[in-house]
């Protein structure tokens, strides 16, 4: 039998591109494309396998628009056997649910499931950057009934499984996955490689498969707008108030620091005040959808049915929560606050009952106790069985999960499974209505779930009429409520029904760091750097800056940009951007950066933002208070030495 590797290749449009039309949504149709950046490194894996398999077929899949046959080309042209498109108009406005199904009813009905009679691999990126979800492969692995892996920056051909290890928060995690499966390749796997001019002469000559969605044999009723689970009520404008760059000036770097350090004593009062000093609002002028503000003729009607209750899931770190499910227990709260219902979390692992009075004490009326050995080690497919089961037997209307890279797998998942939508990355989450003008109804209460989109350009309502709603929420964007131990609450356990197939992925070795990189969340200072900054001396004068302001008695810290992590110079949990880390520190610096609008979601409310570069176009100086054209190998020695003469950039020292 021979062995398949598929990879599944999107095709996206130029952020700078997007335009937002007549109707208040964004209007791709005229923006040039490209190949999404994550799915070339799922390209190269499957061209990795080749090597170990030269008998290998590989295939890659798409779906979209006639146009998307130009990257499949080029997917030929790298070395690929055998290109497939699924293109229909009925696939128009697909979320990633109906995304996801659609993908999978193509891979069933080319013998790709968990009954195929031949071995295969299912290749994805990691995630879209016009969606930044990570939500599809989840969901195809599910509709495949297959087990998977996500976040996989390392993966290794064994014959019938695969070794990979997996970025979690703090470290990563070894696991053994059997074949057939799914993995979604990181940005800091072997990047894609140029196809070769014998390549682009066969792919120029090998004709692409163009499937329908009836070909597929897929339910037209799951897919495009009206099969979706959820949908864009609304896209906003993100409206800055920061006001311009002071650009410091200085023939040489002891007088850039000079100067630097004059600025921030002039300032000094209002940097010592709370953090996060200056806020992006959304323009409200270009409203889209139909929210309920205006008056109207239509009956109300509440979509929940039997639906009651806010369900949260609560990542363990060993014998702790992760700091993500503690934050995303304040918008449960105040949800539930509005829809005069309770907080329910769920609790999965082994020895974890202890942490149930803590739950409570930062929110939660009841904590479900999952105990087993064999969730000592979070994995996907137990985890998912644990709260499907639980969501099926008590209908909670919101369903939360912390944006982590098992939070962002597990969701989609499980979404799959009790067919509901599921919203990513949200920065607010609010209850509101909606006028569905289609449906001739005013839909309440409904979850209006917030994020960021289009390369933070844009704020997204995202709403859904479907229970449980779900969605997951961007790590630090939440504070963390006041913890009160006098809370009283209830404490039960539930045991779930496990299938054999459930513990079919095997942890090999989990390793984090202590801490997780969590001390960003709190820092007074973060100095970051891009990827120049590891390449030219792997973080050390970054690391120096920070450690000097340690030894001042300064809640300082470290973190990297994306570009960074993914060219393996700063492990994930230093991440600050979209996908990872939002920090708001009283001062950032941002040092050897160059100001991408992901990195700039994960900053942006800094209180106070000084930006090192040595190129004086570089975007970051739109968004920074105070600005440095200058190689910062020049620049942060000087600083250095202020800091050892006592400057500690405004800020007090706890010593």
């Amino acid at each position: 039998m021979g062995l398949k590797v598929i990879t599944i290749m999107k095709q996206v449009p130029l952020p700078t591109e997007m335009r937002m039309g007549a109707d208040g949504l964004m209007d791709r149709t005229k923006a040039k494309s490209m190949i999404n950046a994550d799915c070339t490194f799922g390209l190269e894996q499957g061209l990795q396998i080749k090597k170990h398999v030269p008998d290998a077929e590989l295939i890659v899949v798409s779906m979209g628009p006639p146009s998307f046959e130009q990257s499949l080309k080029k997917a030929l042209a790298m070395g690929y056997d055998r290109a497939i498109l699924l293109s229909d108009r009925k696939l128009g406005g697909s979320d990633t649910f109906a995304t996801g199904y659609a993908i999978a009813s193509l891979l069933k009905k080319l013998g790709f499931d968990r009954h195929a009679k031949e071995p295969f691999i299912i290749f994805s990126g990691r995630q879209t950057t016009d969606g930044d979800t990570a939500h599809v492969p989840s969901q195809a692995a599910e509709n495949l009934g297959i087990p998977q892996a996500t976040f996989v920056e390392k993966v290794e051909y064994r014959g019938d499984h695969l070794k990979v290890r997996r970025i979690i928060e703090g470290g990563f995690q070894v696991l053994k996955v059997p074949i057939p499966c799914l993995i979604s390749i990181a940005p800091t796997a072997t990047p894609a490689r140029r196809p070769s001019l014998k390549g682009a002469i066969r792919a120029k000559n090998t004709k692409t498969e163009v499937w329908t969605l009836d070909q597929t044999g897929a339910d037209a009723g799951v897919v495009g707008l009206t099969g979706s689970p959820t949908l864009v009520a609304k896209v906003v404008d993100i409206q800055k108030d920061r006001p311009p760059v002071n650009m410091i000036s200085g023939h040489e770097p002891k007088d850039l620091a000079a100067t630097l350090v004059s600025e921030i004593e002039k300032i000094k009062d209002r940097i010592s005040g709370c953090h996060g000093a200056h806020k992006e609002t959304a323009d409200q002028k270009n409203p889209a959808g139909e929210k309920a503000k205006t008056e109207t003729d239509f009956p109300r009607v509440d979509f929940r049915k039997d639906a009651r209750g806010i369900l949260v899931w609560i990542e363990m770190h060993g014998q702790a929560p992760a700091r993500s499910s503690l934050e995303i227990l304040n918008p449960a709260r105040k949800l539930a606050d509005k829809l005069q219902t309770q907080v329910t979390a769920i609790v999965t692992g082994h020895n974890v009952k202890s942490v149930a009075p803590e739950i409570i004490a930062y929110g939660a009326e009841e904590v479900v106790i999952v105990d087993d050995p064999r969730l000592k080690e979070y994995r996907i497919l137990p985890v998912a069985a644990v709260l499907t089961q639980w969501m099926e037997q008590k209908r909670p209307e919101i369903a939360l999960f912390g944006a982590t890279t098992s939070g962002r797998e597990l969701a989609p998942r499980i979404a799959s499974r009790v067919r509901a939508g599921v919203t990513a990355d949200c920065t607010s989450l609010e209850v509101g209505e909606y006028v569905h003008r289609m449906k001739k109804s005013v839909f309440y209460p409904v979850l209006e779930s917030i994020r960021p989109t289009y390369g933070e350009s844009k704020l997204a309502t995202i709403v859904g009429f479907w229970c449980p709603q779900m969605a997951t929420a961007r790590a630090g964007t939440f504070k963390i409520l006041p913890k009160d131990a006098s809370r009283k609450g209830t404490v039960r356990e539930f045991t779930p029904t496990f299938r054999e197939s459930d513990f079919a992925v095997e942890v090999l070795e989990t390793k984090r760091e202590a801490g997780g990189g969590d001390n960003l969340f709190i820092a007074d200072i973060i100095i970051a750097g891009g990827r120049p900054a590891g390449e030219h001396d792997n973080f050390e004068l970054i690391k120096e800056l920070a450690q000097a302001l340690q030894e001042r008695g300064i809640n300082a810290d470290w973190g990297a940009s994306r570009h960074a992590v993914d060219n393996g110079y700063a492990p994930y949990a230093r991440q600050v951007g979209q996908t990872g880390k939002t920090v708001r520190p009283k001062i950032y610096i941002a040092v050897a950066i160059s100001g991408a609008i992901q990195h700039l979601a994960g900053m942006k409310e800094s209180g106070t933002i000084i930006a090192i570069n040595q190129d004086p176009q570089a975007a970051i100086f739109r968004h920074a208070d105070f600005g440095i054209v200058r190689d910062y190998r020049e620049v942060l020695p000087e600083l250095v030495e202020k800091v050892k003469q006592g400057f500690t950039f405004g800020l007090q020292s706890s010593k």
